[in-house]
């Protein structure tokens, strides 16, 4: 989760939502990404489909089945989607989100039932909602 703090502390630099994400197999990070929607100004470019794409790339395939996902916010629901196509091993998660966070939503009925998922939320809980609150005062403040 360290490694995809600093991810997020990349995408809080470009004035980014700071959401960081790695996928590691077998313990290996193999792919990094940090949120460019902003920077790419495409609405798809969140953190976990960045490093989706990119871990696919290195696989060679689609299914990332033997590989780990960490993740500093819950994902959305398009990004739990993706999690959920890609057929990751586990989800770790930072911060929750009860706004637009997907996992506890669909956990049950699809991820843990189904795929087989496992989801861990909760993991540097208090850095990971430090950046974010951080990064919203400082919008505020541009705000006003």
């Amino acid at each position: 989760m360290l490694s995809a703090l600093e991810e997020a502390e990349k995408a809080l630099k470009l004035g980014e939502i700071p959401v960081g994400c790695v996928i590691a197999y077998k313990n290996k990070i193999i792919s990094k990404a940090y949120n460019m929607r902003e920077t790419g100004k495409n609405a798809v470019y969140h953190a976990e489909i960045l490093a989706i794409t990119d871990a696919c790339k290195k696989i060679g395939g689609w299914r990332l089945d033997d590989c780990d996902i960490y993740v500093t916010l819950e994902p959305c629901m398009m990004c739990a989607g993706a999690i959920l196509n890609a057929r990751l091993k586990r989800l770790y998660f930072g911060a929750y989100d009860e706004n637009a966070g997907g996992v506890g939503y669909i956990e049950e009925k699809i991820f843990q039932k189904e795929s087989g998922l496992e989801i861990y939320g909760g993991i540097c809980l208090d850095e990971c909602e430090q950046m974010l609150t951080r990064f919203f005062i400082d919008l505020r403040k541009k705000d006003n």
